[in-house]
């Protein structure tokens, strides 16, 4: 079956920046709707036509994929709001900030604890592959139609290339953050 909108397809891939350097591997396939809410347009765009075993290579731009890195969405908060066991990776949602932080920091971005001072904390709401071009090697393991329960609510449940923030969210659902 070709790829074309509103199907499924079972993908691995190796992830790069543009130094080489390994940013992520999937070696067990994951699926994806094309024609939803899981995978960046330029991806979408560039699987299409294509079939099973296929792979491509695409490189992706900042602006294509998770966005140019934004310096304001750093924030510096104070350590006394966060709880004691607070570590560095930890993330917080933009609603579920601790009161006594920064009224004026989106709440819908997904924060990330980037450093720990003794009376502040760093907060990032950036994507950790904000600002970096990308160069991603797809395999194209299994394509499928879509079921009508996949394409209603435009996933096939993984959303390894879309942030969604916890809050908007439905109820029960995995995706990935």
């Amino acid at each position: 079956m070709e790829i074309t909108q509103q199907c499924v397809v079972a993908l691995t891939w190796t992830l790069k920046d543009t130094l080489g350097e390994v940013l992520d591997v999937l070696d067990e396939p994951v699926e994806f709707l094309v024609g939803g809410d899981d995978l960046f347009d330029v991806i979408e765009a560039a699987l299409r036509g294509y079939k099973t075993g296929a792979t491509i290579n695409l490189h992706i731009e900042p602006e294509q994929g998770f966005g140019d890195f934004n310096d304001q969405l750093i924030f510096l908060e104070p350590r006394a709001v966060f709880p004691p066991e607070l570590e560095e990776g930890m993330t917080f949602e933009g609603v579920a900030l601790p009161a006594g932080c920064n009224p004026d920091m989106p709440q819908d971005a997904l924060y990330t604890v980037t450093d720990i001072y003794p009376e502040h904390v760093v907060l990032d709401g950036n994507h950790p592959l904000a600002g970096i071009a990308l160069n991603l090697t797809v395999q194209v393991r299994a394509v499928r139609e879509a079921t009508e329960a996949e394409i209603g609510c435009g996933s096939a449940g993984t959303g390894f290339f879309k942030i969604t923030p916890l809050h908007s969210m439905a109820a029960g659902s995995n995706l990935l953050q």
